[in-house]
């Protein structure tokens, strides 16, 4: 059994995709979206040994120091995971990124 604490957090962000199909070819363009987060970390004890607040300060102190501009949402969970399995290496982590609360990716690490 593997047991997780989770947290869920929101920053704004802009990005574009210069790739999009010709369905789509808008999204080409620069556009704002609020990225909603939600990220599962592995704990090794039930006796809160990762704190939910403090683990939460620590995700947005990450999305303050970084850019995310113009990243697809899975570029951004790559980029969320470096950093936090340089703090808790080894552990097994799943984060969570969607546009909006609407579309978006699900990586599992």
């Amino acid at each position: 059994m593997t047991n997780y604490i989770w947290i869920t957090t929101q920053f704004e962000g802009f990005h574009k995709y210069p790739m999009a199909p010709k369905e789509v070819d808008f999204l080409k363009n620069e556009h704002r979206h609020i990225f909603h987060l939600k990220i599962w970390i592995e704990v090794l004890h039930n006796d809160r040994e990762i704190e939910f607040i403090l683990f939460k300060r620590y995700i947005d102190s990450i999305i303050n120091k970084k850019n995310f501009d113009f990243r697809s949402c899975e570029m951004i969970s790559d980029d969320l995971y470096v950093e936090v399995n340089k703090k808790y290496p080894d552990r097994k982590i799943k984060i969570e990124v969607s546009e909006d609360g609407e579309n978006g990716c699900e990586k599992e690490y």
